[in-house]
């Protein structure tokens, strides 16, 4: 049982300029998934609107203001507050602030291995999909009828970096969840999805 120093231990960057250090590791956790963001202002955290199936999350923040979104609607998170969102609900998040965001992230149990995203199957219309990053590389899979779909490129600019976010009406009212392209910032009903 020995203490660990977190600003030590290797981050992984992100091409917004966050970072995210693995503390479960260092600490042989074995049933709880421990990570510190650090998002800089106007940064997100990876992997877009998501749920874990298996895996409930806790966000602690330390400095910063943190903004949630949900399918049911946005929640702000400040310094020394706590959120919690259980297994199955679908969530992303950003700095919310003008300052470094930096905030402790829970997770139990420690490996999650069904992470959804809210998108139906091209081929049965089953919603959701299985997100799988095997080897680095990112497919869709429908747990209904067992196909696999590749992420495609933005229909409009041609980039990769395309995330699922929450749609709003004019009104502010929830539509759905749509696609946005993280480089040109439009957003599609769809994802572009190719079957493999």
């Amino acid at each position: 049982m020995q203490p660990v120093e977190i600003n030590a231990l290797e981050p992984v960057e992100f091409a917004d300029g966050g970072r995210r250090r693995e503390l479960s590791r260092a600490l042989e956790t074995s049933d709880l998934a421990i990570n510190e963001y650090r998002i800089p202002p106007g940064g997100e955290f990876p992997g877009g609107l998501h749920a874990h199936l298996d895996q409930e999350e806790v966000f602690v923040v330390l400095s910063g203001v943190a903004t949630f979104e949900t399918l049911s609607g946005i929640v702000t998170v400040a310094e020394h507050e706590a959120v919690r969102f259980g297994c199955g609900t679908f969530q992303s998040g950003k700095n919310g602030g003008d300052a470094e965001l930096v905030v402790l992230a829970l997770g139990a149990p420690r490996e999650s291995e069904d992470v959804r995203v809210p998108a139906s199957c091209p081929d049965c219309g089953n919603e959701p999909l299985r997100l799988r990053t095997d080897e680095g590389t990112v497919t869709f899979e429908c747990p209904n009828c067992d196909r696999t779909f590749d992420p495609g490129r933005c229909p409009v600019c041609g980039g990769e970096d395309l995330a699922f976010a929450r749609g709003t009406g004019v009104d502010g009212s929830i539509e759905s969840a749509v696609v946005r392209c993280r480089d040109c910032e439009e957003t599609f009903e769809e994802p572009p999805l190719s079957e493999q």
